[in-house]
């Protein structure tokens, strides 16, 4: 785990990291195949013996290792220095690891820098009562973050709230995001009240933290959420709500619109909700509809969501199984 300020106060943003297998280790049933040293060296040898026109030396891309298991190739299984790190940042009430970490121990994404950042008031990271909350705060908040790890030209993979958090974060940071995958970002304020952003925000703030209002949206939101929404300070929960309620200005939208970066926007396909589609395209950002998921998508088909993080589009990933969500 690591941290860094980012109020005057002191407060800590906490992120969890993996760093690539080069750091933390074998992936689970790997043993067997060739450490990271050993794949940067064989492709060293491989292009030397290309460039002299003698026999490939290293070790091929394809075959089965002794342990009979499928070899993956060398971007999969060793570090590349050339693939940009990877933060995810949750959803309202929600917690960057418990929603992501199955996914980023995927081969595909599993020997890339990840980070798994827990916004202010959410998981592991502080609460100050004094703090705003924006999304702009939010935001500001994930920057201190990635500057403390030393990130830069990051994939952002944001959630819900998260997205627009990321979004916020590529508008006033550009230097920190090369590319946004959001999946079911909040776009536009004011969305129709439910039991999320808006449902908290219907509260007072004195009504949600003290009155009953917590207890009451954690009976209703469903035992998933409610696991990680505990865990969220009350106060910080109704002041991220109300933020989100409130938006930007300009609007998430619109400044998703405007970001010069690849965006792709992924939209669960059993309720395939997603408003002003075609301004969305004609800006640029790649819609994604993932079959047999709902706005959990990394839970509900989460084959579809690493190969949309990869970069290879949802339409070739298996149907998946949908979770309780």
């Amino acid at each position: 785990m690591r941290q860094t300020a980012f109020d005057k106060q002191g407060s800590q943003i906490r992120w969890t990291e993996s760093a690539g297998l080069s750091v933390s280790g074998q992936l689970p049933g790997s043993e067997g195949l060739p450490e990271p040293e050993e794949l940067i060296e064989a492709q060293r040898l491989d292009e030397a013996s290309r460039t002299q026109g003698r026999p490939q030396t290293g070790r091929p891309q394809t075959g089965r290792p002794q342990t009979g298991r499928p070899q993956a190739g060398r971007d999969e299984r060793g570090p590349n220095p050339a693939q940009p790190p990877l933060v995810y940042v949750h959803g309202l009430g929600s917690a960057s690891t418990v929603y992501h970490a199955h996914t980023a121990a995927d081969p595909r994404l599993a020997a890339r820098r990840q980070l798994f950042v827990d916004l202010p008031g959410h998981g592991i990271s502080d609460r100050p009562a004094d703090f705003g909350y924006s999304l702009e705060e939010h935001a500001d908040a994930l920057a201190a973050a990635l500057d403390a790890a030393g990130v830069a030209g990051a994939d952002i993979a944001g959630h819900s709230m998260g997205g627009a958090v990321a979004i916020v974060l590529a508008a006033r940071r550009p230097d920190l995001v090369s590319r946004l995958v959001l999946t079911e970002a909040n776009l536009d304020p004011h969305p129709v009240p439910t039991a999320g952003s808006s449902g908290i925000a219907t509260y007072t703030e004195d009504d949600f933290v003290h009155g009953g209002g917590f207890a009451a949206v954690l009976d209703r939101i469903g035992p998933l959420w409610a696991a990680t929404m505990r865990l969220a300070d009350p106060l910080a929960l109704h002041r991220t709500a109300l933020g989100l309620v409130r938006g930007t200005q300009p609007t998430m939208r619109h400044l998703l619109m405007g970001l010069p970066i690849d965006r792709t926007y992924l939209v669960g396909g059993i309720d395939n909700d997603l408003s002003g589609r075609e301004e969305l395209t004609a800006s640029g950002v790649h819609i994604e509809v993932v079959p047999n998921a709902g706005h959990n998508i990394m839970f509900d088909n989460p084959q579809a969501f690493i190969s949309a993080v990869v970069g290879g589009g949802v339409s070739r990933s298996s149907a998946g199984c949908r979770q309780a969500s």
